[in-house]
């Protein structure tokens, strides 16, 4: 059978959740996976569940690192595979790179969803809080750094 590289995105958990972030991969680049297979745990606003793959062949690239947020629908991992149900996500030429995706400049800030809901909710914009603490996973600003942050604006 003939195989192919489908480029597998981050779900989408509907209108209202735009990110998710890696909190754990269980797989590595070169392994065999089996449909269904769990490949690493996601973490919404709102809930952390396990991801499957969703077809059996082999990780040939893993664009995202545990601790890293990552826009629903944008590229997670690349698969090579047989299956011919997946034509849709064939991936396009020259996206076979191997590891993970170059890191975002150190000077940016990873806002959670549920940090940027708290402090739009209190009024602040997080584009202009650059003293905002980021203890979250890979030194993302989370929702319990901005209660943190509130309640010493309020002391």
């Amino acid at each position: 059978m003939e195989t192919f590289l489908i480029d597998v995105p981050m779900p989408s958990m509907g209108a209202t959740v735009n990110e998710l972030t890696v909190v754990s991969l269980k797989t590595k680049v070169g392994a065999t996976v089996a449909k269904g297979e769990k490949l690493a745990e996601l973490e919404s606003d709102k809930s952390v569940f396990e991801f499957e793959s969703p077809c059996a062949g082999v990780i040939r690239a893993i664009l995202a690192q545990a601790g890293e947020a990552k826009p629903s629908g944008s590229s997670f991992l690349h698969i090579e595979t047989s299956d011919g149900s997946l034509g849709h996500l064939k991936a396009r030429a020259g996206a076979a790179g191997g590891g993970a995706a170059p890191a975002a400049p150190a000077a940016a800030v990873i806002w959670t969803p549920r940090a940027t809901k708290l402090a739009q909710e209190a009024g602040l914009d997080p584009a202009q809080l650059a003293d905002m603490p980021a203890t979250g996973p890979g030194g993302r600003v989370s929702g319990d750094d901005v209660t943190a942050y509130l309640a010493r604006k309020k002391a």
